[in-house]
């Protein structure tokens, strides 16, 4: 079974996408900061990592440059799922190799399903 980490601090859209997830077979673990989400992308190195931006304890960005600097982390697929649109935080997490970007509002539950599936092949 694959592992995906989702690290995401709104309780309410880990239980969703997380619920989804798990009914698609996945196994999901879940860490709701920044701080948590690392030790556990460490610890459990996930199949893929869905990983949101604004987190407490460590923003998303730093917990993905940390992610690349690290020998068992540094290749695990992240998918950046967020609300932030600036240019500047895509391109630095493009550059930090997320394999995706999608700010959630402009995308529905099936499409991120489906990007999810496609980064963990």
């Amino acid at each position: 079974m694959k592992k995906i980490l989702f690290i995401e601090d709104e309780a309410t859209l880990q239980k969703t996408i997380g619920g989804v997830l798990r009914k698609e077979g996945y196994d999901v673990i879940s860490a709701l900061d920044g701080e948590t989400g690392l030790k556990l992308a460490q610890q459990k190195i996930p199949d893929l990592i869905l990983l949101d931006l604004v987190l407490p304890k460590m923003h998303g960005l730093d917990l993905l440059a940390r992610l690349r600097e690290g020998e068992k982390t540094k290749d695990i697929p992240v998918i950046v799922l967020t609300n932030i649109e600036g240019v500047q935080e895509i391109e630095r997490a493009i550059s930090l190799g997320a394999r995706a970007y999608l700010v959630k509002s402009d995308y529905k539950l099936d499409e991120v399903i489906r990007k999810i599936k496609e980064a963990i092949q």
